[in-house]
């Protein structure tokens, strides 16, 4: 039987994003995994919210790739105040991002995030934000290298342990006390 999940992230932008996406697909699937992307493997013709829930109410978990997508050459957060903070040369990811995990995590799916090296931890890109580790990889290495390392597999079976137990929970009845 496949495990349902919602693999979210931004359109690639480079080959080597592109390359790192299909390499997961593939490593997920090898695992037993059914990685679902709204508008690559599922599309639906409402609001994207909408659709996002409706998505993630199927999934037993989800994985948030984190690509670079928009470059900071020079910027500032909260500029003139004392803990101004110097942006320059960062990335942001997109918004779904943000929005997607922190959706899964208010309807009690186990989330992982993986953030694209320099991209900005802010929001639930911060490490421990959502309650898990936040592992970050570098595309400068090939994907598989990334995704055989003792980092990667020791956070991956982690998250494969609470989805096989939200899958669990799916197929008990419910309590009534």
């Amino acid at each position: 039987m496949k495990r349902l999940i919602f693999l979210s992230y931004s359109r690639p932008i480079n080959k080597a994003q592109i390359d790192f996406i299909d390499t997961l697909t593939a490593y997920l699937q090898q695992r037993g995994y059914d990685p679902r992307t709204l508008g690559v493997t599922d599309y639906d013709m409402d609001a994207p919210l909408k659709a996002i829930r409706r998505m993630l109410m199927d999934s037993n978990g989800m994985l948030t790739i984190a690509f670079r997508r928009i470059a900071i050459e020079r910027g500032s957060s909260r500029p003139g105040d004392t803990d101004e903070k110097r942006l320059d040369g960062q990335w942001l990811s997109s918004p779904y991002a943000q929005i997607e995990p922190a959706m899964a995590f208010q309807l009690g799916l186990p989330v992982l995030i993986a953030r694209e090296k320099g991209v900005l931890a802010e929001g639930v890109l911060e490490r421990g934000v959502l309650g898990t580790s936040l592992p970050e990889f570098d595309l400068e290495r090939p994907a598989q290298a990334y995704l055989n390392s003792p980092e990667w597999q020791q956070i991956l079976q982690r998250w494969e342990g609470f989805v096989s137990q939200v899958i669990e929970n799916k197929g008990n009845p419910p309590v009534l006390y």
